[in-house]
């Protein structure tokens, strides 16, 4: 485990007390309904090789598979999760890689994997970074080796610690989001075509102060979420303009929050930790916040589910006065305090630790 695993287990196991009772008093004053059938279940990941999850991408290729991967000192492994049972259904090994810190995967549109080895515990200090890329097998069994393209990475403001890479699913641009202690994180937009023969320069395009140990688009590519340890915030995303907060999205308690992801259908966000055994557990996503395909089939009445209720939120949820707006302004609020309460106690745990070991 990394030096920045060993401060923030510590410092997890001191909040989970405060971001519990914030959690449960969320869920209470919101009101918020029981997940929808069709809304995908929580699985355990059962292999005793993977004990530091610290990325997550829905396989494009593989109906119900989950690629993740270990966070430093495992070596340069893939690994494929069913996520029906739980179990790895193959193993991918990268020919050629010696990593350093990998946070971070996601799936392009084309079909290939993107590996971010990008984390930086010294924050700040690697000039340069890297991605790996690779063609999701055709078929999922066993060791798999692969040779990947490399690509070395740098920002233009200077080195940054990130544990987010998130590919475009329509562009197939690249983007990585920074962490900060005290919120000034940004959002970096990669070249239109990552090339292997130089170093790829990723501009600074937008501010965050989410502490951002993931991010993912929506399959449509309208949303782009970005998850801290307590808490999370899904923005609008249209390529050339400023990010637009919808606002927060209830996260999962969990031992180290690390990873997030969209099930194929963009409907339900899925929320990964790191440990042995560690939990993928389901949110579904509500209102405006859903990604633009669904809300559009929904009010068609494509999705299955029929007017009625759906039809009902949708409409709340499109900036009007109706109910749907209500429930998820309430959850706005909710989440806030939530991770003001998890996050404050956090950092002064985190810098406590730092003098401490000076």
């Amino acid at each position: 485990m990394s030096v920045g695993s060993r401060v923030r287990a510590v410092a997890v196991a001191g909040v989970a007390g405060a971001a519990g009772l914030a959690g449960v008093t969320g869920l209470l004053l919101t009101g918020a309904p029981p997940a929808a059938a069709d809304t995908p279940d929580s699985f355990t990941i059962e292999d005793e090789r993977i004990t530091e999850s610290s990325g997550l991408a829905a396989s494009r290729a593989h109906k119900g598979v989950y690629w993740t991967h270990n966070d430093s000192d495992d070596g340069p492994y893939v690994y494929a999760v069913d996520g029906r049972t739980g179990k790895t259904v193959a193993t991918v090994t990268l020919r050629g890689i010696d990593p350093r810190d990998v946070e971070a995967v996601s799936v392009g549109p084309d079909g290939d994997v993107f590996v971010g080895d990008i984390g930086d515990n010294f924050n700040g200090r690697w000039p340069e970074v890297w991605i790996y890329r690779f063609h999701e097998p055709e078929r999922l069994k066993g060791n798999i080796s692969v040779t990947p393209t490399r690509y070395t990475v740098k920002y233009d403001d200077g080195p940054r610690d990130a544990e987010s890479l998130m590919v475009h699913p329509k562009t197939g641009r690249v983007y990585l989001t920074s962490k900060s202690d005290e919120g000034k994180g940004g959002i970096y937009e990669g070249p239109g075509k990552l090339t292997a023969g130089g170093v790829n320069t990723f501009r600074r395009i937008a501010d965050t102060k989410v502490y951002a140990t993931d991010g993912a688009f929506s399959p449509d590519g309208t949303r782009l979420m970005l998850r801290s340890y307590f808490s999370g915030e899904i923005f609008r995303w249209k390529d050339g303009t400023e990010p637009e907060s919808l606002g927060t999205v209830p996260v999962p308690l969990q031992r180290q929050g690390e990873s997030v992801t969209f099930t194929p259908d963009g409907r339900t966000l899925m929320f990964g930790s790191e440990g042995a055994n560690s939990e993928v557990e389901p949110v579904e996503l509500e209102g405006q916040r859903r990604p633009e395909s669904v809300i559009r089939a929904e009010r068609s009445g494509e999705d299955g589910k029929g007017g009625g209720a759906s039809s009902g939120a949708s409409s709340g949820a499109g900036g009007g006065d109706g109910e749907g707006t209500d429930r998820d302004g309430g959850k706005v609020v909710i989440g806030g305090v939530t991770f003001a309460v998890a996050l404050g106690l956090w950092l002064g745990l985190r810098r406590l630790f730092r003098r401490g070991s000076r």
